[in-house]
């Protein structure tokens, strides 16, 4: 059966992204140049959408634009479906080398550790990509249209989207030799009671760090001086001598090599760690400056 096919399918898309500007430039002139348009017709065209939905879908005064419930709404639907028709026609583009733009989304320390040193590289291999990377620790929308690819630790909620595994950060205790010689070395978890344990700030109220011994699983609770929201300032401050840290390995790697810190208490490490993920959206029509992305990821982080 064919599917009915609603006129005006063009008009639409432009609506569309004509709101996404305004909301984007914050003001109907601003958007007018952004897309080559007077004030009024941008106005014709808000009033336009509003009319054939009945609903209002933004707020508007001399000083601000406000974006009602319904045109959030609005506002996600026709991110992704503008994303959707640039990477259908982009598709059909990759048909010979990959091109285009491409905006990966990855965590602060693991995109300026492990991500980052790698894009040199791969735009050599893809010279028509043009990569376009934020580093944040917030969470990306991704079939909202705000990134192709983002790099995520850990569980992954459910979702239509396609996850592919790029690796595993396994978790270290550390400390730099200096610390150790003033402080002392501890030799079994219990001895971290008297040790400064640097903590996460975003983790439980009661810092506890998990062990095995002799087959069984227990936690420590530990109380250090500082906390902090990431592995990377956490590892700096174990190789200043500061305190012991517990992070992901990925995060002091450098200064595990070249002997700034020291792993402690292996024999006592219960191996968990966390999975790294590249997420996008998948499908028939996987942009090939995605799918080269994922692969070169893939094969380089493991």
């Amino acid at each position: 059966m064919n599917a009915k096919v609603q006129p005006g399918g063009a008009d639409r898309a432009h609506e569309m992204a004509v709101f996404s500007a305004v909301v984007a430039t914050g003001s109907f002139s601003a958007a007018g140049r952004e897309l080559d348009l007077s004030p009024s017709a941008v106005s014709r065209t808000l009033d336009r959408i509003e009319a054939r939905l009945g609903v209002r879908l933004m707020l508007r005064t001399t000083r601000a634009l406000t974006l009602t419930p319904e045109g959030h709404a609005y506002l996600r639907a026709a991110r992704r479906i503008l994303a959707e028709l640039d990477d259908a026609e982009q598709a059909i583009a990759d048909l010979g080398a990959p091109r285009g733009r491409l905006r990966v989304s990855a965590a602060h320390s693991h995109g300026r550790l492990c991500v980052v040193p790698l894009l040199g590289d791969f735009t050599a291999r893809y010279p028509h990509i043009l990569v376009d990377i934020n580093l944040t620790d917030r969470v990306v929308d991704i079939a909202a249209g705000q990134a192709d690819v983002a790099i995520r630790f850990g569980p992954l909620a459910d979702s239509g989207l396609t996850a592919r595994k790029l690796g595993e950060n396994p978790r270290v205790i550390v400390a730099s030799p200096d610390y150790l010689a003033r402080r002392g070395t501890p030799m079994v978890p219990e001895d971290l009671h008297h040790h400064n344990c640097l903590n996460f700030n975003f983790r439980r109220a009661e810092a506890v760090w998990p062990f095995v011994r002799d087959g069984h699983e227990y936690s420590l609770s530990v109380k250090g001086s500082i906390e902090a929201n990431n592995g990377e300032t956490l590892g700096q401050l174990a190789a200043a001598g500061v305190g012991v840290a517990r992070v992901g390995a990925f995060s002091v790697a450098e200064e595990l090599r070249s002997g700034r810190l020291v792993p402690l208490l292996e024999q006592y490490n219960p191996g968990d760690v966390e999975n790294i993920h590249a997420v996008f959206v998948g499908g028939a029509n996987l942009p090939a400056r995605v799918r080269v992305f994922v692969d070169y990821l893939a094969d380089a982080l493991r």
